[in-house]
């Protein structure tokens, strides 16, 4: 493979993972309330009792709504009553959760 090539390969390969990095934008106050209002996403209340779901005994000690290539994700940071940190990720559109994992 020539330098040409090599440099082609390098330069597709670091295109190709820039491009995977994930879009996201917070959603403001005053969009959350619209979008609770008009049935878009389900309130913070469901949410979060669907985020404990796993983990009642747990605590929530942060939550963020995000926009992500069109669709809702809330994420909320939990602390169980061992001390262990959980991360959870929910589809906002409909509580479900899509990703939970202990924070180390």
């Amino acid at each position: 493979m020539n330098a040409i090539n090599k440099t082609l390969l390098a330069t597709l390969i670091a295109f190709t993972g820039a491009t995977t990095v994930a879009h996201a934008d917070d959603v403001g106050p005053e969009q959350v309330v619209k979008l609770v209002n008009d049935g878009t996403i389900q309130s913070f209340e469901k949410l979060n009792q669907a985020a404990l779901a796993n983990h009642p005994d747990a605590k929530i000690e942060d939550t963020e709504l995000e926009e992500e290539y069109g669709r809702y994700i809330y994420q909320v940071d939990l602390r169980d009553a061992q001390g262990q940190e959980w991360d959870v990720e929910l589809d906002a559109t409909n509580a479900e959760i899509l990703r939970e994992e202990r924070d180390d």
